[in-house]
């Protein structure tokens, strides 16, 4: 069983920036892409990012591209989600999770799910 803690999560003000960390732990052997959802309230979870561990590969939500950049350490199993110029529609939870698949954007190939970290972009 793989564990998954996100952190990084806080208010900014519109235009500013966060980096959020996804650190597994466990079982993750079978973990080849790492990705990060984020849910707002009232509506459905929905894909922002993804990157594989081992060959370098990444894709990006059309919202989010050329404003945040997924990245990973391998050596510290831990996937990082920099965002830059917020945006108050960016305010949600956010979640990371991995996958046996290679990036995929399918929530439901996702599994091991973290508990979220909240990000709130004010206007």
């Amino acid at each position: 069983q793989v564990q998954l803690v996100e952190s990084g999560g806080g208010l900014v003000q519109a235009g500013g920036s966060l980096r959020l960390s996804c650190a597994a732990s466990g079982r993750t052997l079978r973990m080849w892409t790492m990705g990060w959802f984020r849910q707002a309230p009232g509506k459905e979870r929905d894909f922002v990012a993804a990157i594989t561990w081992s060959a370098p590969g990444t894709l990006y939500a059309d919202p989010v591209k050329g404003r945040f950049t997924i990245s990973a350490d391998n050596a510290k199993n831990t996937v990082y989600l920099q965002m830059n110029s917020l945006k108050p529609e960016d305010t949600a939870v956010y979640y990371c999770a991995t996958s046996s698949r290679v990036l995929t954007m399918a929530e439901s190939d996702y599994w091991g799910w973290g508990q979220g970290t909240q990000v709130t972009v004010s206007s």
